[in-house]
């Protein structure tokens, strides 16, 4: 009992991380507009971020991606210290990536984790090949939808307004990033705190509070979306320099355009119940707007680096967690 205490402990920890870590994702484009101050982004984007649990309860009617995500190591292999392994691995890398700047992926250093300690206990039998393969597809397919969706919006928004008076259509444009950012802040709230209720019922199911993983006590939900919320109003600073400011220079137009075309991503991926990076989707929409004015505008040096970071993200997890899980074997 008290390491199913600690497992979920650690996991809400990871939770208010990974809304700090990825704050960024959420704010970036209308703090670096000055639509809004950093505090009243973080604010704006906690609340629709915790808006994102009503949606998901009462008109999604089902939390799809935290079932994907449970379902990443199959139910015989699932153990406490395989769990606990995963969820220090990925607290981990959260910090890391944090301290560095990195806008890395908090869900698939949570995937890596746990799928490197299941690993580590029972052999690559015990992972869900075709999910993890699906999930790792969409490190490429997450940021290469955000950024085909922002340069057809870009265009067709371009078009639209090309007669506008430029004051008028700055200061339009100001209003619509903030319905943009919040819809962007929903689909993260939807996307992100889903993944951790699927460690949480994986952890359930593991000591049989639960018989089946996909079901979900109400508790773990609305603890996950709560904390989250709190976790992006703490904020992330080094990331929202990164994201706002060293990809592309954003304006008010270019803004819309990317967070819409962030949350219309991450809508798709809902429907899919595939869990994908939030910052993966953003950063894909920012070069995409980026790359309409003109390819140089993007800092592709920048780019190159978020790539790296992106892909080394499964792998390393997975190594950590295997490290961890072996080290927690010699104490329990």
């Amino acid at each position: 009992m008290t390491l199913l205490i600690t497992i979920i402990a650690l996991a809400l920890i990871f939770d208010f991380i990974n809304g700090f870590h990825d704050a960024a994702n959420s704010v970036a484009t209308i703090v670096s507009t000055k639509v809004l101050t950093p505090f009243q982004a973080v604010i704006w984007a906690a609340f629709f971020n915790f808006t994102a649990f009503f949606i998901a309860k009462y008109i999604i009617g089902e939390f799809g991606i935290a079932n994907t995500v449970a379902k990443t190591v199959l139910p015989e292999f699932i153990t406490l210290p395989v769990i606990l392994a995963g969820i220090i691995a990925a607290i981990f890398w959260n910090l890391f990536t944090w301290r560095m700047g990195i806008p890395s992926s908090s869900s698939h250093t949570l995937i890596g984790g746990f799928a490197g300690a299941a690993v580590a206990s029972a052999g690559f039998s015990s992972v869900q090949g075709l999910v993890i393969l699906k999930i790792a597809s969409f490190i490429i397919l997450a940021p290469l939808i955000g950024m085909l969706t922002a340069v057809i919006l870009m265009y067709t928004t371009l078009n639209l307004w090309k007669k506008a008076r430029f004051h008028k259509a700055e200061m339009w444009f100001r209003r619509l990033q903030l319905i943009a950012s919040a819809l962007f802040c929903i689909g993260h709230g939807l996307n992100d705190s889903q993944k951790v209720m699927g460690i949480i019922a994986a952890a359930l199911f593991a000591t049989g509070h639960i018989a089946d993983i996909t079901a979900i006590p109400t508790w773990v939900p609305f603890s996950c979306f709560t904390v989250i919320a709190f976790g992006t109003m703490s904020g992330g600073w080094r990331i929202v320099k990164t994201m706002g400011t060293k990809i592309t220079k954003i304006t008010p137009l270019e803004g819309v355009v990317a967070d819409m075309s962030g949350a219309i991503t991450l809508f798709i991926t809902e429907i899919l119940k595939i869990p994908v990076s939030t910052t993966h989707t953003i950063s894909g929409a920012i070069i995409g707007v980026g790359s309409v004015k003109r390819l140089s505008a993007v800092r592709w040096g920048v780019t190159k680096d978020l790539l790296v970071a992106w892909i080394l993200t499964i792998p390393v997890s997975a190594i950590m967690a295997m490290l961890f899980y072996y080290l927690i074997n010699l104490f329990i």
